[in-house]
């Protein structure tokens, strides 16, 4: 299989929201990803709080999996307040929100390339950090993050009672 990564639009928030959905429903631990919604992915989407990209299956033109990038600036969820970031450094933190890839697609790269893809424009954009979190347990996922140079940070109750471990990469 052969997959684009693209950019995404206000129009196809309610595509990504539907594989997160699909996603979370498939996961067997549901305390691993806390799944965003439409009126979330509606809001980064639209009112430029965020990025979003597809992943498209070239042979169908078939979007594989999402990502979504937001941009916290000074709200209280920053992640770089959690690591003692303060003033104009918050307004340099990206959060690498959600990846969701559709099990079909899975082993082919598609979280790797849409978070590359990420990092790349948020360079030109200026971001200095990039942080997410992910369930210490995940290990798919957070070797995955590990490998493109994010390291732990700090691990602690976020998003209402679920533990994560933090991730930070700076850019410089």
């Amino acid at each position: 299989m052969e997959f684009k990564i693209v950019r995404a639009n206000e129009t196809d928030a309610a595509v990504m929201a539907d594989i997160i959905e699909r996603v979370w429903n498939v996961i067997d631990d549901k305390q691993w990803f806390v799944a965003d919604d439409i009126e979330y992915t509606t809001r980064i989407l639209c009112a430029n709080h965020g990025l979003g990209y597809k992943a498209i299956e070239m042979d169908h033109n078939t979007a594989a999996g999402i990502f979504i990038v937001s941009f916290p600036g000074m709200k209280e969820e920053n992640l770089g307040r959690d690591i003692g970031l303060s003033g104009g450094e918050l307004e340099k933190v990206a959060h690498m929100e959600s990846v969701a890839i559709l099990p079909a697609y899975r082993g082919n790269g598609l979280q790797y390339a849409l978070m590359q893809r990420g990092e790349a424009d948020l360079r030109k954009m200026g971001y200095r950090y990039l942080m997410c979190t992910v369930h210490p347990d995940n290990s798919y996922s957070k070797n995955n993050i590990i490998r493109q140079g994010y390291e732990v940070v700090l691990t602690k109750e976020k998003y209402g009672g679920y533990i994560r471990d933090i991730l930070l990469k700076k850019l410089f």
